[in-house]
């Protein structure tokens, strides 16, 4: 009989320590609405309005003192707004990484700058340049994105790599950089590194998965469809948390092949929603209807920076604003400097576009 108690209490103990050790896992680990995370230090990613009604990208992720910057559109009178922006977030000074994901102007023009406006590379200590491995490219702005590029590297003692390299690890590149504990990122392969692209410069795309505890963020540059399948035959892409939305929110981009992979929860689109700077034809605007149609299979909470005011170029305002992504891996939030509106809730989507019946509701 003494024993049975010695052994029953035993049990009650193990069993005890179990139920602690368990409690304690689940609320480290698992968010209020029961979804997984593992904990980690606060990452923070900022898709950065351009200052002017063109599409481009420029996105700053940031991890303490440690900043990535991925692109620097759309036109070089850019830098006048990102400059100042980039020196508000980043106040050391330098950008541990520079990501420029191929070589059209808006997503370089602001590494240079224009008319008496120093640009990106004029005011920031780069740490690690990593670009695309291939170019056709002949215009001014990629010739000078190039001089500077080299120039930061021969005076500033930035290294740099292209995307290939980083992949092959080869010249002291690597294809994976920790930013802390439990946060990285990783230069993933697609074929047009190394291939001639049927569609030009958008499938040369560097493309990058950010890694933080068990929440993956994606970004694409502008991949077409091509390099979208290469991406994904090439890859093991995860379930991602989120996914800045393939070229501006272009019909050939963000493709059912990537999205059926990735299953985004979170989609931010850097535009100018509405505006007639590549068409006249209104669903082909950015954000295009037949990109909405397959973002819509998987999620509402679909994001943009800027809107059109009229349709032109010219008179433009913020749409969410500056989008702002904040995790601890655990925690998720998405605010915009303008409003949290998602897309589809929006007075210019109400009056542009249509959410489609399949569509998550």
């Amino acid at each position: 009989m003494k024993k049975a108690k010695q052994l029953f209490i035993v049990l009650l103990v193990i069993i005890l320590i179990a139920a602690i050790v368990a409690a304690c896992w689940y609320f480290l680990v698992y968010k209020k609405n029961g979804k997984g995370g593992v904990a980690t230090d606060e990452l923070e990613i900022r898709f950065l309005e351009l200052g002017n009604g063109n599409a481009g990208d420029c996105t700053l992720i940031k991890k303490g003192d440690t900043e990535v910057l991925i692109d620097a559109g759309s036109k070089r009178g850019s830098a006048a707004t990102l400059v100042p922006k980039l020196k508000e977030y980043c106040t050391d000074g330098v950008l541990e990484y520079v990501i420029a994901t191929h070589a059209h102007e808006d997503h370089i023009a602001a590494f240079v700058g224009v008319n008496g406006t120093d640009g990106i590379f004029a005011n920031f200590k780069c740490g690690t340049i990593i670009d695309f491995a291939r170019s056709t490219s002949k215009s001014v702005i990629y010739r000078n994105y190039v001089t500077w590029r080299d120039r930061e590297v021969a005076e500033d003692g930035a290294v740099h790599y292209t995307a290939l390299q980083c992949w092959n690890e080869t010249d002291g590149a690597q294809r994976s950089y920790e930013l802390a504990e439990g946060i990285s990122f990783e230069i993933l392969y697609q074929k047009y590194y190394e291939q001639n692209a049927p569609s030009g410069e958008n499938n040369y795309s560097v493309c990058t998965l950010f890694t933080q505890g068990d929440y993956h963020y994606l970004f694409t540059g502008d991949l077409e469809k091509e390099g979208e399948e290469s991406l994904v035959e090439s890859n093991n892409l995860p379930h991602c948390k989120l996914f800045k939305g393939g070229h501006h929110g272009s019909k050939t981009s963000s493709n059912e092949v990537l999205l059926e992979k990735i299953t985004p929860e979170n989609v931010c689109i850097c535009c100018c929603a509405g505006s007639d700077e590549y068409t006249s034809t209104k669903n082909n605007q950015f954000p295009t209807q037949a990109t909405i149609d397959r973002i819509a299979k998987y999620t509402k909470n679909i994001y943009v920076t800027t809107r059109s005011v009229d349709g032109t170029t010219d008179n433009y305002t913020s749409m969410n604003g500056e989008i702002t992504v904040r995790s601890d891996g655990v925690d998720f939030s998405i605010h915009g400097s303008n409003n949290d509106t998602i897309l589809k809730d929006t007075e210019w989507f109400a009056k542009n576009r249509t959410w489609p019946s399949d569509g998550v509701k």
